[in-house]
């Protein structure tokens, strides 16, 4: 086992393609041919979880936060990043942070979330945009069934809860095989009219490296025709926050004194009750402002998230209650996130909780 194998899976499962542009997930510290110890999971790696490492041989350290999300034009130990880089590469230990990437996935840190409050309809609030192609290709009528499997089995064909979508239509393709190729179908040199089908599809675009690779295989000809479009289409599977149902609506103080019981947080910070029940239930990790008014457009009856300043609560407007329950908080299950991830794909490696509350809040 290598360092490579556990990032490799990890963006595999959260292709930082994923990310949002101001983050910086991905390997942080260190050298992915490096031999794998064992793996310590945390919410943010600073200098103690750096220690716990070192004292359980731990060479790689898996976080939700990165350590550094802006360059560092120095590292002389001056603040607790620099401090903690240093150590971390003093000791051999690598950094690997996987973020919003996380954040944007069904089965992430919202699914988490969404299980806790046991929500069920389950789906994103916010899905991605331009995160979809459209492949066309065209192929001897006689081989469409191989290409369509193999495309599927590649993870083309997926919209929404449906996979193996797919488009055909057949016409006539014509080629003229030079000299030193080694045509399918017809004679060199002259002009070949092969019955054909025109088959089309969608795929995510992190995945178009595979998909192409698996067409060129099971295509019977020497050059592929093929077309990649980039689409604008909002992608149901990837994106911020989620939104749920309960099983059983409930009312305001209730849902409230659950939430603070199941995220173990000293305080919530609420707007005004709306007098009616919880039924629909936004959420999302960490800071979520940005993600309000899509909790209002699906009507939701509460957001649940963090990280409200004091004029982002007057925008709820009586038109839902917001439950500012702490970043920590709302992020703090991630790390079995990771554990269930990882132990699922190398169940006989040694994966560690790290055991430090990273919280930097105190409540009185």
């Amino acid at each position: 086992m290598k360092i490579k194998n556990i990032v490799t899976y990890l963006e595999t499962v959260a292709p930082l393609s994923y990310q949002e542009s101001y983050d910086n997930s991905g390997l942080i510290v260190g050298d992915l041919q490096q031999e794998l110890t064992s793996v310590l999971i945390t919410i943010d790696t600073i200098e103690g979880v750096v220690d716990e490492a070192i004292e359980l041989g731990a060479n790689l350290i898996v976080s939700h936060h990165p350590i550094v999300f802006s360059a560092l034009k120095k590292i002389t130990g001056a603040n607790y990043i620099e401090r903690t880089i240093i150590k971390a590469i003093k000791n051999n230990i690598s950094i690997y942070a996987c973020h919003t990437n996380l954040d944007s996935i069904i089965g992430g840190v919202n699914s988490k979330i969404c299980e806790k409050l046991e929500l069920v309809n389950c789906k994103i609030l916010a899905p991605k945009q331009n995160e979809l192609q459209k492949l066309i290709t065209f192929v001897p009528v006689s081989h469409l069934n191989n290409i369509q499997e193999a495309l599927f089995k590649a993870g083309a064909g997926n919209i929404g809860n449906y996979d193996k979508c797919g488009f055909s239509t057949q016409g006539n393709g014509s080629f003229k095989a030079s000299q030193g190729t080694k045509p399918f179908v017809g004679e060199i040199g002259k002009v070949h009219i092969e019955k054909e089908a025109r088959f089309e599809t969608v795929f995510p675009k992190n995945i178009q490296n595979k998909v192409i690779s698996a067409l060129i295989k099971a295509h019977p000809y020497e050059e592929v025709a093929y077309d990649i479009y980039a689409l604008q289409n909002e992608y149901s599977k990837v994106g911020m926050g989620m939104i749920g149902e309960l099983k059983n609506e409930i009312n305001e103080l209730d849902f409230l004194k659950k939430i603070k019981n199941v995220f173990k947080t000293e305080s919530i910070r609420y707007t005004d009750l709306l007098n009616k029940k919880i039924n629909k239930v936004a959420v999302c990790g960490g800071s979520g402002n940005f993600l309000l008014k899509n909790a209002i457009v699906a009507k939701a009856d509460i957001f649940v998230s963090s990280d409200f300043k004091y004029h982002q609560f007057f925008d709820a407007e009586n038109k839902i209650l917001i439950a500012d329950i702490g970043h920590y908080e709302s992020e703090q299950y991630t790390k079995d996130v990771f554990y269930s991830l990882l132990t699922k794909k190398f169940p006989n490696f040694a994966f560690y909780f790290s055991k430090i509350n990273s919280n930097p809040i105190n409540y009185l």
